[in-house]
C-alpha cells in the first residue's frame, strides 16, 4: 500500500508469547504483554532521542452516524487532563519538564498518540503515556473548547475546494456507511460532545489487547521490556472483543455506476473523479501489491496514461491511487481536465480505463521499475525513526506487521498478469462513482449523468 496525496493543489517480563513474525528487521523486537498489548521495540542509537506511540484500533470505521469525529475529539482529549495531571495547565508542565514534543492522528482504521523525548526521561515519557491512555478526565469546560477546535480543523478542510468532490465522492461510494468512512466527522455531532460518549469510547476500545505500544529509539529492548511491564502491565484486559461486540458491516459493493456533480465556489477549474471499491487485506492480499505497482506506473510521465492526457493537452494533471484498508480499499483516479477540453478530456479518460488490462498498456520495464522504485520508498521511510513509527502503526491497524516486513519480496513478486488480474477484478467494466467539481455557475450547463454516459 501507499498512502496516495491526491495533488497538491488543494495524517513484562510476563510477556511469554511471541510474535508470529518471520522477517523482524535486526533492530525490532517484539512481545505480547499478559494483558494482550502488542509491544514493538525499535533499537536506533543515531540520536539520543526515543519515541512513544500508542496506536488503538478506532478510527471513523466504528462510527454510526450519531458518533462520526468522536474518534477524532477523543484524540484532541487525550493531551487534556488525567488523573495523575488534574488540569491542563499541569499537562503541560509535564510536557515541559520531560523536554516533549507530542501529537495525534486519526484516520480510517486506527487512532496513535505520540512523544518524542530525550532517552533519559524514557521511564517518565512511559509513565506520562500510561496515564494519558488509561486514566482520562473528559473534563467538561476543557470538551466545550476542544469541540470548537476539532469543528474548526473541519471547516478548515472544507474550505479547501477539493474537500467537495471528495466528500461527495465518499457518500455516493459508501452509501450509509458513509459514516464509517468520514474520519473528519459531523459537525454537529461534534459541536455537542459530551465526556459521557467520550468515556463510551474509551469503554469499547482502549484497552491493551486492542492497542499497539511501539518504543523507537535510543534503547535497549530488553530495557523498554522490563519498564513497559512494570508500567503497563496490571492494565486490566477487555472481557470482550470489541470487533466482535460491535462488529463493522461490510461495505456493499456498488450495484450500478453514479455520477454526481459538487459545487465550490473556491474552485476556478473543473476537476473529475472516478472511484471503485478495490481489495482489501482481509480477503485478497496480494491484490493490494499489484496496486502500488499499477499506480506507480501509470502516475509516471513515461506511462501512456500521462501521455494521452497530459502530453495531449487535454489534462493539466492527473494522479491515480490505491489506499490499502482491512475494510475496502478504495481506488481513485483524479484529474484536472483543460478547461476548454472537459469532455474531450472524460471521453480519453474512459478510453484509457477500457485499456488498463491489455498486454502492451505496461512493459515489464516498467514493472521492475516501479517494484524497485517502491523498495526503495519503504527503505527511505526508515529513515526518521519518530516518523517510521507511524508508518508501522498503520500497517498494525490496517493489515499487520508481518504485511509491512514481507512487502518487499512479495512486491517483487507483481508480474504483468496480476496487474492485469487486478485491473480486471476491480476496475474495467465494475460499477464505480464518477464526480466533477466546478464553480456553481457551470451547474446550469451540466447534467451529470448525461454528462458522464455521453463522453
Amino acid at each position: 500500500m501507499l498512502r496516495k496525496t491526491f495533488f497538491a493543489l488543494f495524517i513484562c517480563f510476563t510477556v511469554q508469547t511471541v510474535f508470529a513474525q518471520t522477517k523482524l528487521q535486526d533492530n525490532m523486537f517484539f512481545r505480547k504483554l499478559a494483558n494482550g498489548l502488542d509491544l514493538l521495540v525499535i533499537e536506533d542509537s543515531s540520536v539520543p532521542l526515543v519515541t512513544i506511540e500508542i496506536t488503538v484500533k478506532n478510527g471513523s470505521y466504528t462510527e454510526t452516524p450519531e458518533f462520526n469525529g468522536l474518534s477524532h475529539l477523543y484524540e484532541h482529549m487525550f493531551f487534556k487532563a488525567n488523573k495523575d495531571y488534574p488540569s491542563q495547565e499541569k499537562f503541560l508542565d509535564r510536557v515541559s519538564e520531560l523536554g516533549m514534543s507530542f501529537n495525534g492522528s486519526t484516520s480510517e482504521e486506527k487512532v496513535n498518540y505520540y512523544f518524542t523525548l530525550p532517552t533519559f526521561n524514557l521511564k517518565s515519557g512511559l509513565e506520562f503515556m500510561n496515564s494519558a491512555i488509561r486514566y482520562p478526565s473528559f473534563d467538561a469546560e476543557e470538551m466545550k473548547k476542544e469541540n470548537i477546535v476539532v469543528d474548526g480543523e473541519f471547516q478548515r478542510q472544507e474550505s479547501n475546494p477539493f474537500f467537495a468532490l471528495t466528500n461527495e465522492n465518499s457518500k455516493y461510494m459508501w452509501g450509509n456507511l458513509y459514516s464509517r468512512k468520514n474520519a473528519i466527522g459531523d459537525h454537529n455531532v461534534l459541536r455537542n460532545a459530551t465526556p459521557a460518549l467520550m468515556d463510551s469510547i474509551k469503554n469499547k476500545y482502549y484497552w491493551p489487547n486492542n492497542s499497539l505500544l511501539t518504543v523507537a529509539g535510543d534503547v535497549n529492548h530488553n530495557d523498554v521490556f522490563e519498564k513497559v511491564d512494570g508500567i503497563f502491565g496490571n492494565w486490566k484486559t477487555s472481557p470482550f472483543d470489541p470487533f466482535k461486540k460491535w462488529p463493522v458491516p461490510e461495505f456493499k459493493p456498488l450495484e450500478k455506476s453514479d455520477y454526481f456533480i459538487a459545487e465550490s465556489e473556491l474552485t476556478n477549474v473543473p476537476v473529475i473523479m472516478f472511484s471503485w471499491f478495490g481489495p482489501d487485506t482481509r480477503t485478497d492480499v496480494p491484490a493490494t501489491y499489484a496496486a502500488d505497482v499499477f499506480s506507480f506506473i501509470l502516475n509516471q510521465n513515461s506511462s501512456k496514461l500521462s501521455q494521452s492526457l497530459i502530453d495531449a493537452g487535454l489534462a493539466l494533471q492527473f494522479d491515480i491511487g490505491y489506499l490499502t484498508l482491512k475494510h475496502v480499499g478504495p481506488i481513485s483516479l483524479i484529474v484536472v481536465p483543460h478547461p476548454s477540453k472537459v469532455k474531450e478530456c472524460l471521453a480519453e479518460m474512459k478510453k484509457q480505463i477500457a485499456l488498463w488490462d491489455t498486454e502492451d498498456y505496461v512493459t515489464n520495464e516498467q514493472i521492475e521499475v516501479a517494484k524497485r522504485k517502491l523498495e526503495i520508498k519503504l527503505i527511505q521511510e526508515q529513515e526518521i525513526t519518530s516518523d517510521f513509527v507511524q508508518t508501522l502503526s498503520f500497517w498494525w491497524a490496517s493489515a499487520s506487521l508481518d504485511y509491512f516486513t514481507t512487502y518487499g519480496e512479495n512486491l517483487r513478486k507483481v508480474q504483468k498478469t496480476d496487474l492485469q488480474s487486478y485491473v480486471s477484478k476491480y476496475i474495467k467494466n465494475k460499477p464505480h462513482t464518477a464526480g466533477m467539481l466546478i464553480n456553481p455557475t457551470m451547474k446550469s450547463q451540466i447534467n451529470p449523468e448525461a454528462f458522464f454516459k455521453a463522453n
